[in-house]
């Protein structure tokens, strides 16, 4: 039986159902009767809050959450996403994700999709940078990358790799199926999820995109880790961070992240990686940049 039936087969509008409906029981799951102040009695059949109890919480009734979490009402108002977004106590970040689910963008007959290109300026800044850096597509494929950013996260790759379209590398693909990189990182299971969740975040505003359901198809059969990771519907919005690298050149080291989202909003974004002035990690970019 598909696990994922979302993204394994056309994820088009027609079958919001699942991943509103799979989000909402996910988040019911997570939120205990205690944490909401629901009085609790008899034995539970489920983890977290029942429907009946979220639509109390919520304000709505029963029966249109119920059509809610099937897909059959797509016109939520602002405030009953915010009550239950409230109710299920969800951070920004998934609260962003429950509005783009219950209001799927409207169905537009399905084209090819172009080949994503990288936007001109972003790779001119990436370029100058003085610090590692890679620009990922919608889906985190490798656009482009600078010297420095190339020798960070993937020296065993072919450097011009991301000017061909049809072997560019994936950073989802590489932290899950290539040892490589899934060595690079010292807290891998970190970074796995952190991938996981902003994939997620994303996915929201593609839903009926092929290339994002061939993709969540292939790493779900290819990795157990990912499956698992997908099915327990986490949501980031990945912006600022550190990371613990374990590189086979310069050793180990522990860097800033930023992530620059580009205001055209279709999903590109810089990653750039940083070290404060005189650290260990700063002289060992110096070197890695050196070679």
């Amino acid at each position: 039986m598909d696990p994922h039936p979302a993204f394994t087969r056309p994820i088009a509008s027609e079958q919001p159902a699942t991943e509103l409906g799979e989000f909402l029981r996910s988040r019911r799951d997570r939120v205990t009767p205690d944490d909401v102040g629901v009085a609790s009695f008899g034995r539970r059949r489920v983890p977290g809050l029942r429907r009946e109890e979220l639509a109390r919480l919520a304000g709505v009734s029963v029966t249109y959450l119920t059509r809610l979490e099937q897909g059959q009402s797509q016109n939520a108002s602002d405030a009953v996403i915010d009550s239950l977004a409230r109710a299920l106590q969800l951070d920004a970040d998934e609260h962003t994700h429950l509005r783009a689910l219950a209001r799927p963008r409207s169905a537009a007959p399905r084209r090819p999709r172009k080949t994503e290109q990288p936007h001109r300026g972003a790779s001119q800044l990436l370029h100058a940078m003085g610090v590692p850096a890679v620009l990922l597509g919608r889906f985190n494929d490798i656009l482009d990358w600078n010297s420095a950013g190339h020798l960070l996260m993937a020296g065993h790759i072919e450097v011009d790799a991301p000017s061909r379209p049809a072997g560019r590398p994936n950073h989802l693909r590489m932290l899950f199926l290539d040892p490589h990189t899934r060595d690079l990182y010292a807290d891998w299971n970190e970074e796995a999820a952190l991938a996981v969740a902003s994939l997620r975040y994303v996915a929201a505003r593609f839903v009926d995109d092929r290339q994002l359901a061939e993709l969540i198809g292939e790493l779900s059969l290819s990795s157990p880790d990912f499956a698992k990771l997908w099915a327990g519907h986490m949501v980031k919005l990945c912006t600022s961070g550190s990371k613990r690298f374990r590189h086979p050149v310069v050793g180990e080291l522990t860097l800033g992240y930023e992530v620059l989202h580009l205001p055209e909003g279709d999903g590109q974004r810089i990653l750039a990686y940083s070290a404060a002035p005189g650290s260990a990690a700063a002289a060992a970019v110096d070197l890695l940049q050196s070679r």
